[in-house]
This record gives structure tokens, C-alpha cells and sequence, in this order.
């Protein structure tokens, strides 16, 4: 009797402090709200790739991770007064945030501006050094030769002896193994 006495007493506590707890949590929101807005806004960091393309890495402006698809535009003004864009980017599996454009730019030095519309706007500039892609340079030929103290060639006596201790060994186990059977 004293143990279902307990353990309604713990459900009834259980219950109470359940109960007390939900008009404090029902305030938590309100009072997140507005901090939340406030964190909602971006922070891109524009990059080159080092070829003829913009990485783009998107976060919270308080340093959280983007864990949506963001829309985000590239616009770039090149040398000479040449203009790439508006090119909508999509996000690469190098992470999340992470946009890329992929070769669009020709090599020169660009200015490249990068936007996301409401309900996350924000804007990014950034100076972008074009390259020429490169490619990494052909591995040098090696030449295979033999070693002069005949190639390796001294293992087999080892091996042969190593084959004719594990015969003996099975041997002498199969010879002890029948005469135990046999008393």
C-alpha cells in the first residue's frame, strides 16, 4: 500500500510542477522574439576560388549556421567594364552555407557583389582576383629496374622452410591428436 501511496504522490508532483512550469515557457517565446529577429539577419563572406569563380559562405550575423536554402545573386564588374550576372547560386554539399558559382569570370581583377532577398536580407562586396584554372603538373616518369643482388631472390629457401616446420607441426599435433582418442 505504501508504494502505490509513493508513486501517486510522485505523479501528482509530477503533475504540478508540469503545469507550473507552462505559463513560464508560453513567455520564453515573446521574450526570444525579439532577439531572434535581430539574429535572423546574414553574414556572407565572398571569396574567390581561386580559378575563375566566387565561393560564398552564408551564417547567422551572430556566428550560427545556416541550416536553410537561402536565394542568394552574384553580380560582378570585371576589367575593361565587363558585367557578369545577376547569376542565381545554389548551394554545394561542401557544406552548409556554402554556395559556390563555379567558373564565370574571366581573369582579370572583379568586383563582385553578392545579395539575398527578404525575409534574410543581406548584402556582401568583395574584390575577386581571377585566375586561369591549372591544372597540377604531370607526374615524372619513374624508371623500374631490378635491384643488382639479383632481384630479390633470396626469400624462397625462407618460405620453403617456414612450409615444411608448419607440415611438421600439423603432423606431430595429428599423431598426439589419435593416440588420445585411442586410450
Amino acid at each position: 500500500m505504501t508504494g502505490i501511496r509513493k508513486a501517486l504522490a510522485a505523479v501528482f508532483v509530477g503533475l504540478a510542477l508540469t503545469l507550473s512550469a507552462a505559463p513560464a515557457a508560453q513567455a520564453a517565446p515573446a521574450a526570444q522574439a525579439a532577439p531572434a529577429a535581430q539574429a535572423d539577419k546574414l553574414k556572407l563572406t565572398v571569396a574567390g576560388d581561386g580559378a575563375q569563380g566566387v565561393t560564398i559562405q552564408a551564417t547567422y550575423a551572430d556566428g550560427r549556421r545556416l541550416e536553410q536554402v537561402v536565394r542568394l545573386v552574384l553580380t560582378a564588374t570585371g576589367p575593361d567594364g565587363q558585367r557578369v550576372g545577376p547569376v542565381q547560386l545554389e548551394p554545394q554539399p561542401e557544406g552548409q552555407g556554402f554556395y559556390s558559382s563555379g567558373p564565370v569570370l574571366s581573369t582579370g581583377t572583379w568586383k563582385v557583389s553578392v545579395n539575398s532577398p527578404a525575409p534574410l536580407q543581406s548584402k556582401a562586396t568583395a574584390t575577386v582576383q581571377a585566375k586561369a584554372a591549372q591544372s597540377p603538373p604531370a607526374p615524372k616518369p619513374v624508371a623500374v629496374t631490378e635491384p643488382a643482388d639479383g632481384g630479390g631472390a633470396d626469400w624462397w629457401p625462407f618460405a620453403a622452410a617456414g612450409l615444411v616446420l608448419i607440415a611438421a607441426a600439423m603432423g606431430v599435433a595429428m599423431l598426439f591428436g589419435r593416440r588420445r582418442r585411442t586410450s
